[in-house]
């Protein structure tokens, strides 16, 4: 539990150093000093037209693999580095019946989501984000899927995700 405490504490560490050095660098026109190019967060990356994709993933699995007919969260951080704002507009993947980019509450966006130019935009727990909804296949922690995802303006793209491996609790084994 301590652990998986840690690993929660980690990646929120990095989220907010690499969402501070954005906020940091938006204001800056130019954005003198960063590059975000250079930009290379865990998960999957890839990049179409001017919006770059950072740690693109699944969700982990709890307890036990995901199984055909579950609806599973996908996130990843969206990076628009173009001059004018761009919108993620839809997604698929062959795992699943079809991808849904819904709001914080699960609520499907019809009309995908909105990158403004030079900002990044978190496809987080607790806010928008896509979800797999009814899986054809069992997905276990480490195995990746193909995901497509279509924007407006920089066209579309196709890489693989993984499902991260789900951390489990590291305490000792009681004595017997």
């Amino acid at each position: 539990m301590l652990f998986r405490r840690f690993v929660t504490a980690a990646r929120a560490a990095a989220a907010g150093a690499v969402f501070g050095a954005v906020a940091l660098t938006a204001g800056c026109g130019s954005g003198e000093g960063f590059d975000p190019d250079q930009w290379n967060a865990p998960g999957q990356n890839a990049k179409v037209g001017s919006v770059l994709i950072r740690y693109a993933h699944i969700a982990e699995p709890q307890g036990q693999p995901w199984k055909e007919g579950d609806d599973v969260p996908a996130y990843m951080w969206l990076y628009n580095k173009g001059p004018e704002a761009d919108r993620l507009v839809s997604a698929s993947t062959p795992a699943a019946r079809s991808v849904e980019i819904v709001d914080a509450g699960g609520d499907p966006l019809p009309q995908g989501v909105t990158l403004p130019a030079d900002e990044l935009q978190e496809l987080e727990p607790g806010r928008t984000h896509l979800v797999l909804r009814d899986l054809r296949q069992v997905v276990r922690g480490g195995d990746f899927v193909k995901l497509a995802v279509r924007f407006e303006k920089s066209g579309a793209t196709t890489f693989n995700v993984h499902s991260q491996i789900p951390v489990y609790d590291q305490s000792p084994s009681p004595d017997r």
